[in-house]
This record gives structure tokens, C-alpha cells and sequence, in this order.
């Protein structure tokens, strides 16, 4: 049950800290930003994580959408990946 698990921990991060505020200068000070790795056949649910995100978090939540994966090791044994 991944899904609930860390969406109930992203709600309580929220709760805890708010949306991102940057200082004049650029810098994080406080506040959470999401980083999310974009998966091939879109098994990580990329869709579903940003409506969660602006539904249920914020539309203010900054939002980091990595593209960087590479399959490696024994990635070869899972073909959606």
C-alpha cells in the first residue's frame, strides 16, 4: 500500500512545514518541494502524484519532475521498465 503510505506522510510533511518560501535571493528557507522520478509506461503514476499534489497538497507546491532514470542492474528482468 506505497500509495496511501506516502501520500499520508507528503499530507503531514505539508501540515508540518508549507509551501516553499525562497528569501530576495533565490534561497529555500522553508517549506517542502516534491521531487518525483518519472518512470517509462508511466509506472511510477506521474499523472495520478501531480493531481494528488495540487488537489490534496497545494497548486503552490513546487514541484521537481526528474527524467533522469536508467535501467541498470537487473532492470532487463522487468520489461515495463
Amino acid at each position: 500500500n506505497y500509495p496511501q503510505i506516502n501520500q499520508d506522510a507528503v499530507k503531514e510533511m505539508f501540515r508540518q512545514v508549507g509551501d516553499l518560501k525562497i528569501d530576495e535571493r533565490g534561497v529555500a528557507k522553508r517549506g517542502m518541494l516534491v521531487r518525483h522520478l518519472v518512470l517509462p509506461e508511466d509506472i511510477a503514476g506521474t499523472e495520478e502524484t501531480v493531481r494528488f499534489i495540487s488537489e490534496e497538497i497545494s497548486t503552490h507546491t513546487y514541484l521537481n519532475l526528474m527524467d533522469q532514470y536508467r535501467p541498470a542492474y537487473k532492470a532487463h528482468n522487468y520489461p515495463e521498465l
